[in-house]
């Protein structure tokens, strides 16, 4: 049972189409948030990947500041931030001086994860591991960075404190749970790629959770492939972007979105490899009705507080229409709780 008010949101990649450019890719990031806006989508958060050639969002702050810049109330943000590739100390001055651009609307979603291989981590930040090990010290540095008290410090990031940037806690697995539930902050799970651990770590996060200045009470969000369209058959279609882009990760053999095909037979039996399985459990794909049922089932089991959905397709047209067609379902959700 569903008894509070869903948010939704979106999680952006920017990932290329086969054909296209960077440069079509990231404007149409920006026209899908401002679609989004007029939705009423909570938030718009970027992911941070490197050593991609089809990935367009490596440089997370600029983008943010780029959709912000073009949009009005939007919150816009990054989910987010792989803290052990950057300095705290330059993080917390990129996102104090977006809150001085766009006041109340900037989020700092934190991960542990590199975003990219070894080698490409190593060469981005060369004491990586130490910095990943160290990652609730990162945290807290970032706390530091921001706070009104740091005044008084020697090394300061003074555009920074006292700048109303909430401070979210990105997992994929347990660990981050425990460090967010500690911390009294919002906790965003990556179940879009990474489902396995979902509902544990909900659990533990719940049970964990101590009130801080932040959050009175647990606030969690989880991520999910969205795929809606007129018909099941059209969602479905749409989906084989999405398959085949997973397949490739797993195969090694890279390249641009690929444009959807009909669901034939191969894929469906592609789907059902056990790695392609655990990471697309959580797709909503169909059509209004058929994603309400879903998302119904998914928000009864989670207890979420939120959905950021991420739709992996090949024509931005698809994707402001299921942005459209998903943010419809989440208001007859809502209007039924």
């Amino acid at each position: 049972m569903i008894n509070k008010n869903i948010a939704y949101s979106i999680l952006e990649l920017a990932i290329v189409p086969k054909g296209g450019t960077i440069k079509q890719t990231l404007n149409n990031s920006l026209a899908l948030a401002q679609a989004a806006e007029s939705m009423n989508y909570k938030r718009y958060w970027f992911a941070e990947h490197h050593n991609s050639e089809y990935i367009g969002s490596s440089a997370t702050s600029i983008l943010i500041g780029y959709v912000a810049e073009n949009t009005q109330t939007i919150r816009v943000g990054s989910g987010g931030i792989m803290l052990p590739n950057h300095s705290p100390l330059i993080i917390a001055e990129q996102f104090g001086t977006l809150a001085h651009l766009y006041p109340n609307r900037i989020d700092l979603g934190l991960g542990r994860a590199p975003g990219t291989d070894s080698a490409t981590a190593q060469a981005i930040r060369s004491d990586f591991m130490m910095a990943a090990h160290s990652f609730p010290q990162e945290v807290e540095k970032i706390e530091g960075y921001f706070s009104i008290k740091n005044k008084s410090a020697k090394v300061r990031a003074s555009i920074a404190e006292g700048t109303d940037v909430p401070l979210y806690i990105l997992g994929s697995s347990t660990d981050s749970a425990h460090l967010a539930a500690k911390k009294g902050l919002p906790y965003a799970f990556a179940s879009h790629f990474a489902s396995t651990y979902l509902i544990q770590a909900l659990g533990i996060y719940h049970r964990e959770f101590q009130p801080s200045e932040f959050l009175d009470k647990p606030y969690t969000l989880a991520g999910v492939n969205v795929f809606v369209a007129d018909t099941d058959e059209e969602a479905e279609r749409l989906y084989t972007t999405l398959i085949r882009m997973f397949f490739s990760v797993l195969t090694g053999a890279r390249d641009g979105l690929q444009p959807p095909t009909e669901m034939t037979q191969d894929l469906k039996e592609m789907v059902q490899h056990p790695s392609l399985q655990q990471m697309l459990k959580y797709s909503f794909v169909g059509s209004k009705q058929t994603v309400k049922k879903q998302a119904k089932e998914f928000l009864a089991q989670t207890q979420v507080d939120e959905i950021i959905a991420t739709s992996t397709m090949y024509a931005v047209e698809d994707r402001i229409k299921s942005a459209r067609l998903f943010a419809e379902v989440m208001a007859e959700i809502n209007a039924q709780n």
